[in-house]
């Protein structure tokens, strides 16, 4: 048989591209040699934010003072945590496989190479068979960055030096977690394990935390989990990892943290070894595929989503990659737009952010002005939260008078932003905006609010 589409992994942008297809009537194949949902479902996304759920419960009933609830001896059972995340888990695997069945996709367990192209098609070989397709779409997603620190490979070899996968399945909680790297994986496993009642230590080679963050947003969630007891080694470049402690250099000199166990979270690189990529003369630039905004790689048919691509590492920019990539199959007009993709840090406080930052406009010299508001012009944000310090920041285009960026910290800040990058996607202007009944109280009502501050 030859399949209209073989997909090549099985995460967000692969199972929704197969998905995508099979509703078209394509015939499709998707390849995933671990489990259907890939990192984001099986070690990354879900995993993580039912960690940070239970850990908020928590911090919520030791708390419970603040908001006359009282309760005593409040302990976050970790074993029970993780049983909870593996139920998750399997239920989610198990909806994929379902909508993989209900669409009429072809499943198939294994490690794809790709080993050429024939008169019928590409040719895909998963152990001994070997299946082809028209047209590939190729989503294996993305895999840790390991730096070259001595002590790193052995220290991970046995255990004491973990990545995403391993630490969202530890059994015990460690007495001291170090963790290498201060961006979005790090904070977020900072947070769980601070809560979980971990000492723990974040060492970021950066002047601040939380990468491209606005800086004003990430200076507020850094005094949150200083408040909190995370510890901080800002502008610390780590040396060595030993056998039980991590070593690293600052302006101050050499200095050592002690540690049970190791997180490295300094960012992800895409997945392509192995794939046979240069059978089919497939580009790649700097360890990604290249793509153009209708996610075709150089060769007619080939098309890569997701991580794999290097263009915007988050799941739901592959969901959206992976249905570029169908439409444009189908013969229907659509292209990749990356200028309004929201992003999200799940601690506690959460961080939603979408657009422009203060240093990125200004890097590319656009003129705009700033509304920043506190959350507490919510009256559900003053309900709910006890002394928060969240704000809303917001940059507006000074001639168009339309949104540029949008950036929260504070309860719900999750399930707000995706307003905020449908007005940026829309462009929307202000006086547009304020026409738009919001409903109240909320949170998310302080964009409206923002706006008659201009």
């Amino acid at each position: 048989m030859v399949y209209d589409l073989i997909v090549i992994g099985a995460g967000p942008g692969g199972y929704v591209g197969a998905e995508r297809a099979g509703h078209a009537g394509l015939s499709a194949l998707l390849i995933e040699k671990r489990a259907l949902g890939g990192v984001c479902l099986n070690e990354g996304c879900i995993p993580s934010k039912t960690l940070l759920n239970s850990a908020k419960i928590a911090d919520y009933a030791k708390n419970g003072n603040q908001y006359g609830v009282s309760a005593e001896n409040v302990k976050l059972d970790h074993t029970a945590v993780i049983n909870r995340k593996n139920k998750a888990v399997r239920t989610l695997v198990a909806g994929v496989s379902m909508k993989m069945k209900n669409n009429g996709v072809t499943v198939v367990n294994g490690e794809a190479v790709i080993t050429g192209r024939s008169t019928e098609g590409y040719q895909v070989k998963v152990d001994a068979t070997v299946y082809t397709g028209k047209r590939l779409m190729i989503a294996t997603g993305s895999e840790p960055a390991m730096p070259a620190i001595p002590g790193l490979k052995e220290g991970y070899a046995y255990g004491f030096v973990l990545t995403n996968r391993e630490i969202l399945d530890l059994k015990t909680l460690p007495e001291k977690l170090v963790i290498i790297g201060g961006g979005v994986i790090g904070l977020e496993m900072a947070s769980y394990f601070n809560s979980a009642g971990c000492k723990v230590t974040v060492v970021e080679m950066l002047d601040h935390i939380a990468g491209p963050t606005d800086r004003e947003i990430s200076s507020i969630l850094y005094n949150n989990y200083k408040k909190a007891g995370v510890d901080f080694k800002l502008s610390a470049k780590v040396t060595e990892i030993t056998s039980d402690s991590v070593v690293f250099e600052t302006s101050e000199g050499v200095q050592t943290v002690a540690a049970d166990k190791v997180l490295v979270s300094i960012g992800r690189k895409p997945k392509i070894e192995g794939l046979g990529l240069e059978n089919i003369h497939v580009q790649t630039e700097r360890g990604r595929i290249v793509t153009d905004e209708h996610m075709q790689t150089n060769i007619p048919e080939v098309y890569a989503v997701g991580d794999v691509n290097g263009v915007s590492m988050l799941a739901h920019t592959a969901y959206r990659e992976a249905e570029v990539c169908i439409n444009t199959i189908l013969g229907q007009k659509d292209r990749m737009r990356y200028h309004a993709i929201p992003s999200v840090i799940y601690t506690n406080p959460e961080v939603g952010s979408v657009g422009e930052t203060e240093e990125s406009a200004k890097e590319k010299g656009l003129e705009f002005d700033i509304v920043k508001l506190p959350l507490a012009y919510s009256g559900r944000y003053v309900a709910e939260t006890s002394r928060g310090d969240g704000i809303i920041k917001v940059l507006i285009h000074r001639k168009y008078r339309t949104l540029l960026g949008v950036h929260i910290i504070g309860s719900y800040a999750s399930e707000i932003i995706y307003g905020a990058a449908m007005m940026i996607e829309t462009e929307m202007r202000v006086e547009d905006i304020r026409q738009i009944v919001f409903p109240h109280p909320t949170v998310g009502e302080v964009i409206r609010e923002a706006m008659w501050e201009l």
